[in-house]
């Protein structure tokens, strides 16, 4: 759930990756056929799923960036039923994820979801279609806790077999809403929260998850799969989650659009944790009404998570109504005046969305915003390793897994080190481990910072009339590189959305030869409508995602 390294201002080079992760088939360009079959690994489909791949040179480009609203009139027009499209993104994802491109986006196939989709078509010959989700494929980040058939581990071989008893509450929603759950995505292993020399995308479990922009550069995590899979269109719209930054930056560098709602809107249930301060679940789409239309599904109270039972909170909402293509029409922006003075190219894609906005009616204003906010010294790593330690133990304590604690983990790590760890090891789960109840005075004082970060935050807004902060969500894709780990010499303008519990939408900025910026807008609590209304109007007059085209390389 967590990109947790802070970003820095650098300039930024063009350079070719020559890292371990890229030394197969990293020379030559991938040609990817409609008619590709994936015989590596491939059990990792259901059996009845593997005889209609043998069986058929199977087009899928008909799912090529689908939206909901055209999945549901496909099937209203019985153009094609929740089985055929459930087939036909079983189909991508075996074209694409497990041969052609090799993504590696996608955990863990469903084994039930031909039969889900069979049920979601016959409900809807009933004419009990429930939602605007009904029939819809949609993948899971594996850190979800599914009451079926397959495994919740957030990516991490020691919580191979873990099998929830229980849906996570989000789950639950979308079952009841009609979904299709298709399966789990790859991530960030813990959801980048065990070493410092992580690599985004990279889990024991699943392998490295890659960019279809540019093979060889960084998805960004934690969310990598998620995003990796709506920007390859291996399905509709997916689920993240995030802590800080895990469904922005992944967002921003796939060229998609995540919302990280605020804290509290959705449950956490359910979902392995990382920090009961800033954790959420959020929706990843293609375009701005999917991840409202996703977002609406999500959001709601749940009695089992104390802080999604917030006052205000409404049972149901649909975010859609808040779709305006006028939205930015006397809106105040502000724009951090930092990052105006990066890299030339981010700079110019930033300078270009300004006079969108207020060709749209918008008032852009510069801000200066990070460099007091950093002076606040929020202590996010320590609350996040306190936090961490507490919110595991309990999960474990509960669930299906071999190891029950936060020191069975690291155990079992030791004890398994050469397929665990083989290129960085846990020293953020020991520093976790090492950490003593949320009793302490080192964690309370800790914690304390973020109501001054939030006192901030709300006051910045206030006295600059803002309805919205924006800035760029990342810099570009770095090489990703297994042995050194993740380099981000970005802007990440999400964190501090993050870090005080506060909404944000990332949304695609343009693409530099080829390696996607993205663009995140902050709001106050519970800002999700104005945050979705913004975000639309600049959509629909910057326009600005493309399709992946799946380069080897950058060069």
């Amino acid at each position: 759930m967590t990109e947790h390294r802070i970003s820095c201002h650098r300039k930024y080079r063009f350079v070719t990756c020559h890292s371990a992760s890229n030394s197969v088939n990293m020379h030559r360009r991938v040609f990817i056929s409609n008619s590709a079959i994936c015989f590596l690994g491939f059990n990792f489909f259901p059996s009845e799923v593997r005889t209609f791949i043998r069986d058929n040179s199977t087009n899928t480009s008909a799912l090529d960036e689908v939206t909901i609203s055209q999945l549901q009139d496909y099937m209203e027009a019985r153009r094609y039923t929740s089985e055929q499209i459930t087939r036909l993104y079983l189909s991508r994802i075996a074209q694409l994820d497990r041969k052609g491109a090799a993504l590696h986006a996608v955990m863990e196939i469903n084994p039930d979801a031909i039969q889900l989709a069979r049920n979601r078509d016959e409900e809807r010959k009933k004419g009990q279609v429930k939602s605007l989700l009904h029939g819809v494929p949609v993948l899971l980040k594996d850190n979800i806790d599914t009451a079926d058939k397959m495994m919740t581990t957030a990516g991490s071989l020691a919580l191979l077999n873990n099998k929830a008893q229980n849906d996570a509450f989000i789950a639950k929603k979308l079952r009841e809403a009609g979904a299709v759950i298709l399966g789990k995505t790859n991530l960030s292993e813990w959801a980048n929260f065990r070493s410092t020399r992580s690599v985004s995308g990279w889990s024991s479990r699943g392998g490295q998850t890659k960019n279809p922009y540019v093979l060889d550069r960084t998805p960004c995590g934690s969310s990598s799969g998620s995003a990796v899979a709506v920007a390859a269109n291996l399905c509709a719209v997916a689920v993240g989650t995030e802590t800080n930054g895990s469904i922005s930056c992944p967002a921003a560098m796939n060229s998609v659009v995540g919302i990280k709602p605020t804290i509290g809107l959705v449950s956490r249930s359910g979902i392995i944790p990382i920090a009961k301060t800033q954790d959420t679940a959020g929706p990843l789409a293609r375009t701005v009404k999917d991840a409202a239309i996703l977002l609406g599904i999500l959001a709601g109270k749940d009695p089992n998570d104390d802080i999604a039972v917030v006052k205000g909170i409404e049972e149901s909402i649909d975010y859609t109504r808040f779709l305006n293509a006028d939205g930015l029409n006397g809106k105040i922006v502000g724009v951090e005046k930092t990052f105006l003075n990066g890299h030339e190219a981010i700079t110019a894609l930033l300078k270009k969305a300004l006079e969108q906005m207020r060709s749209k009616g918008a008032t852009v204003v510069e801000v200066e915003f990070i460099e007091k906010y950093r002076q606040i010294g929020v202590e996010q790593r320590k609350v996040l390793q306190y936090e961490f330690k507490d919110g595991l133990n309990r999960y474990l304590a509960s669930a299906n897994a071999s190891v029950k604690s936060l020191a069975d983990v690291i155990q079992y790590n030791k004890e398994h080190e050469a397929t665990v760890m083989p290129y960085f090891k846990q020293e953020t789960l020991e520093a976790a481990q090492s950490k003593g109840s949320l009793d302490e005075k080192d964690y309370l004082q800790a914690v304390g910072k973020y109501e001054e970060a939030r006192k901030y935050y709300n006051k910045f807004f206030e006295e600059n009339k803002l309805d919205v902060l924006c800035g760029p969500a990342n810099g570009f894709p770095g090489c990703i590189d297994l042995l050194n780990g993740d380099t981000f010499t970005g802007y990440g303008m999400y964190g501090p959305a993050a870090v005080c519990g506060y909404p944000s939408l990332t949304i695609p900025l343009g693409n530099v030869s080829d390696l996607p910026v993205g663009l995140s807008f902050l709001g106050k609590a519970f800002s999700e409508p104005e945050l979705i209304s913004i975000g639309y109007a600049y959509e629909q007059v910057s326009k600005n995602r493309i399709q992946p085209k799946f380069r080897t390389t950058f060069a």
